[in-house]
């Protein structure tokens, strides 16, 4: 894929910069020049000297992103401390005399700035018409460290950094094969950020990645800081309240997600990736399924479905239950929870919506204050709300449990996008059941039903593989069955190399197997 630039793309109606500006033979011209671009930029070095006491040049770097130990030692030393008679000619600077891993050429002044803003040095000779740009950049970065937001009790502790050297790095020491590709291009008019999408070649349907370069080379806005601008808008679906990209911090989901057959898109600046396609059954998946044994991780991803059904059901069906369809409720908790409204002044919708959006805005205050403080204050506020709240008459005690119940329930998902569209269409079903009982839940259940049936994520079909059904892939969607039955990948991988894994895996049965 061909890289866009920042150089090729400009902000509509700016009158572009004259871009083919070309260095020339003459040192001062060319500081011109580059201090005429840079403008105010006093952050900016430029440290003039003579090579070998002989030769004028000038050194261009930004001191806080660039390695000033390495430019002292392997720059600055070496030049300045070349002897008489040393060919001082420009091949012989570069090939002979400065002992740097990386150095590349430049003869336009805006391909210098450019490299220069990315934290490499510039090197400008007296009588050359070109640059020597010098790959020793450095900034401070954070270190790799488990994700607090996609924690396991079982398996790896690498999460993602906002570095895309570490990122790249640790998704070629996870996958070693050369087929593991990985393609750059850059967006956002000025934030020229650096966009890796990774696939690995023979598992991915070219198809598939063909999409994706095809969806983001499409993309032309002033700045792309985080995955969810990508997401924004490169989705199916951009009204569907369920997540059509899945994130992730965690190196091991991403990793799998290349070797199940899909496409990663890896962003500089962030620690959150992007995996297409994406489906229900894979935003319902953790971590730990993969690293328990089968029968433990069913349970729980069986246990998992039922919460967030729950989740999503539960208020609903008790406001159309106590509104409309009291009958079916039996008598003692139909005189229990009568007994506990008796001085309630308010119908059961909006008891529910109250202490919903109580609930809501502890949980967002949480989530804001600091993390020593943010869960203290949520479960303490949480406890003298509801207390205050059936004390004062305001909200049954039963409305309290069910609002408690329903949100520990969401926070089963593993995702974080996919309980955030049960809130939101839980909402909608309370509203249903307020206005016109079970049979308005029922409603909403089939406009949801649906909508899933036709929504799509990079043209996989978001119900797969329930609705169209795979039998193959059942096996890694409501259960997790064991390893040695799931010898196919999954059907949005090529069809060519479907085999993960050899016939014959099953272990021996018996006490201690054969001999």
């Amino acid at each position: 894929m061909k890289k866009r630039s920042l150089l090729h793309s400009k902000p509509t109606g700016e009158k572009p910069p004259p871009y083919g500006t070309a260095l020339v033979p003459s040192l001062d011209r060319n500081v011109e020049t580059l201090k005429g671009i840079l403008g105010d930029a006093d952050d900016v070095v430029f440290r003039s000297f003579r090579v070998g006491m002989e030769l004028d040049a000038q050194l261009v770097y930004i001191p806080d992103m660039s390695d000033r130990l390495e430019i002292d030692n392997n720059v600055l030393r070496p030049l300045m401390m070349m002897a008489e008679g040393q060919p001082k000619d420009f091949s012989s600077i570069k090939n002979l005399a400065l002992p740097v891993g990386s150095i590349e050429e430049s003869v336009n002044a805006y391909e210098c700035i450019k490299q220069l803003i990315k934290g490499y040095p510039l090197l400008l000779i007296e009588n050359c018409d070109r640059a020597l740009v010098l790959k020793i950049a450095k900034w401070d970065k954070r270190s790799v460290e488990e994700p607090e937001t996609e924690t396991s009790l079982r398996g790896p502790r690498e999460g993602f950094t906002e570095s895309i050297s570490t990122n790249l790095s640790l998704m070629r020491r996870k996958i070693q094969n050369v087929n593991l590709k990985l393609k750059s291009l850059r967006l956002g008019r000025y934030t020229e950020t650096e966009i890796y999408i990774a696939y690995i070649e023979g598992i991915a349907k070219p198809a598939l990645i063909q999409e994706v370069e095809k969806r983001l080379s499409r993309i032309d806005v002033d700045s792309v800081l985080e995955t969810g601008y990508i997401e924004e808008l490169t989705e199916d679906d951009p009204y569907s309240p369920f997540p059509q990209q899945q994130f992730t911090e965690r190196v091991d989901i991403a990793a799998a997600g290349l070797l199940e057959g899909r496409v990663v898109i890896l962003v500089d600046g962030t620690p959150d990736v992007l995996i297409v396609p994406v489906t229900l059954a894979t935003l319902l998946q953790a971590a730990d399924d993969y690293y328990n044994r089968s029968l433990y991780s069913s349970l729980l991803r069986m246990l998992r479905y039922f919460a967030l059904f729950i989740s999503l059901m539960l208020p609903a069906t008790y406001i159309a239950l106590l509104t409309f369809h009291q009958e079916m409720i039996p008598n003692k908790l139909l005189m229990s929870i009568a007994s506990s409204r008796e001085e309630i002044p308010f119908p059961t919708i909006v008891e529910v919506l109250m202490m919903q959006m109580a609930f809501e805005v502890l949980r967002e205050a949480g989530l804001r204050l600091p993390r020593q403080i943010g869960s203290a204050v949520t479960i303490v506020g949480a406890l003298v709300v509801g207390e205050a709240a059936v004390s004062a008459g305001l909200v049954s005690a039963p409305i309290v449990i069910i609002i408690a119940f329903t949100g520990i329930a969401g926070f089963t998902a593993p995702h974080y996008s996919l309980e955030f569209s049960v809130r939101l269409l839980r909402l909608l079903l309370i509203l249903a059941g307020g206005l016109l009982g079970i049979l308005g839940v029922m409603y909403g259940l089939i406009a949801i039903a649906i909508h899933l049936c036709t929504l799509r994520s990079f043209g996989v079909p978001y119900l797969s593989p329930i609705a169209p059904f795979a039998a193959n892939d059942m096996k890694d969607a409501v259960v997790r069955a064991p390893w040695w039955t799931m010898i196919t990948r999954p059907g949005y991988s090529r069809k060519s190399n479907r085999r993960r894994l050899a016939s014959g895996q099953r272990p021996n049965s018996g006490k201690g197997g054969k001999r």
